[in-house]
């Protein structure tokens, strides 16, 4: 399984964001949450601070690419395998930033990659 960040993460269950939190849940991965609210879903606690935290493997994204700025050091510096750029994501500028730092980035839908067994 693989561990992973939403950041961008939503109270509101009608958002991608948190129906993304309750599958990757509902498929056993371990999910950290970083929101503009602090709450709970699917059992989970949403952060608004920018933590440390460790073994992240993926960090799923639901921010515009300009809220993304204030975030790059931040998810470069969690060393992810991968970052997932989920449909309105699109950020050609942080590909090249990922891709000097040895990260993955993927154009696709976090939700979409779950339902048919590709995450």
């Amino acid at each position: 399984m693989k561990k992973t960040l939403v950041l961008g993460a939503s109270l509101n269950s009608s958002r991608y964001s948190n129906l993304a939190i309750n599958r990757l849940v509902n498929h056993g991965h371990t999910v950290k949450a970083v929101g503009l609210r602090e709450g709970t879903v699917a059992g989970l606690t949403i952060s608004t601070e920018k933590e440390a935290f460790e073994n992240i493997d993926t960090v799923t994204l639901y921010l515009n690419p300009k809220r993304q700025e204030e975030f790059y050091d931040y998810i470069v510096s969690l060393k992810p395998k991968r970052v997932i750029f989920n449909p309105g994501t699109e950020n050609p500028e942080f590909y090249e930033i990922l891709q000097k730092n040895n990260i993955e980035s993927e154009v696709a839908c976090t939700l979409v990659l779950l339902g048919t067994n590709q995450y």
